[in-house]
């Protein structure tokens, strides 16, 4: 912990039963603060105990309001920071419900699902004076962070090309969670590949055209032209879409960008990232609202996008799937 941060602050947080739950309670734990309350509709939470085994838990977001309410006119153990891990379609309710109760808001991405989500929540930041972050961890990795230096000291009117590809294999229940409900989850192209949007955004500078080739309820792919590169990206959940030599080596999980034929590695130093960006929460400099926007401008016209099929420039990976499914 940077002994340079300020008090501990008190923490709730939303979604303690997910996946990525974990990571916040580390990160809540590793800067030094305190987790008060969590709420869940599922009551699957002992990961609690190896942080937080003293935090109120509730299963009814009604119960877990009127507690933070309590809290915040008490003064006692008044909720700081409203983290939420929360399905991504309850993001938005759930920020506002942290600024409604005083309370800051670190949401995962993505932030919200709609361009006019970030509208709406930023008046409520005005009239609340709460702040709300996000979590974009992908800006914090030394090797991107490093991209993004490399290709600002390249010529003004390079435009590089890139090959972005993710296949991160779900089974049959992923369709009938949450995820597997365009409604709910934004798609493929929000779901698992919003991060990387905003890293290619961020890195090589504003959208000029999209062309979505493929959008179906197990992949996507398409094409970006950003200021300073063409990418042909492909996202699936279809273990068929994945290479042969990684199936053969037991692998359900797939990731590869390829820059100019070359391929840039950034697999490992995951693993302290959420802390970091607590880190810099704590200190005024996490992600906000502007931040996220230009993700999910592009996520959401992708989502919207009439497919125009395999032609023009596509990703080389379809190829190989119009010959099983397309």
């Amino acid at each position: 912990m940077d002994k340079n941060l300020k008090a501990p602050v008190n923490f709730a947080l939303i979604g303690a039963a997910g996946y990525i739950a974990p990571r916040h309670l580390k990160a809540i734990k590793d800067t030094g603060n305190i987790l008060v309350t969590a709420l869940d509709k599922f009551d699957s939470v002992g990961i609690m105990d190896s942080y937080f085994p003293e935090a109120f838990f509730f299963t009814e977001p009604e119960r877990f309001d009127r507690h933070l309410d309590k809290l915040r006119r008490n003064g006692t153990q008044k909720i700081d920071y409203v983290s939420i891990c929360s399905p991504n379609y309850l993001h938005d309710a759930h920020i506002r419900l942290a600024l409604r109760n005083q309370a800051n808001a670190i949401c995962e991405k993505p932030l919200v699902l709609n361009p006019w989500n970030v509208d709406a929540l930023q008046e409520i930041e005005k009239e609340t004076g709460k702040k709300i972050n996000t979590i974009l961890q992908l800006r914090l990795h030394p090797a991107i962070i490093a991209l993004k230096k490399q290709i600002e000291e390249a010529p003004a009117d390079k435009v590089f090309n890139i090959d972005l590809t993710y296949i991160t294999s779900r089974g049959r229940w992923y369709y009938i969670s949450w995820k597997g409900d365009v409604e709910k989850s934004g798609g493929v192209a929000t779901n698992i590949g919003i991060h990387f949007f905003d890293m290619l955004l961020w890195i090589f500078g504003d959208l000029q055209s999209s062309i979505v080739h493929v959008s179906k309820p197990d992949m996507a792919a398409g094409f970006l032209q950003l200021k300073k590169a063409r990418i042909r990206w492909f996202l699936s959940i279809n273990e068929n879409s994945l290479p042969d030599y990684v199936v053969k080596s037991g692998k359900r999980t797939f990731r590869s960008l390829s820059i100019e034929g070359q391929e840039f590695e950034f697999s490992e130093g995951f693993t302290d990232l959420h802390t970091v960006s607590y880190e810099n929460i704590m200190q005024s400099k996490g992600f906000t609202l502007n931040d996220a926007r230009p993700s999910i401008e592009l996520a959401y016209s992708i989502r919207n996008a009439e497919p125009a099929g395999i032609k023009g420039d596509y990703h080389p990976y379809l190829t190989k799937i119009s010959t099983v499914s397309i």
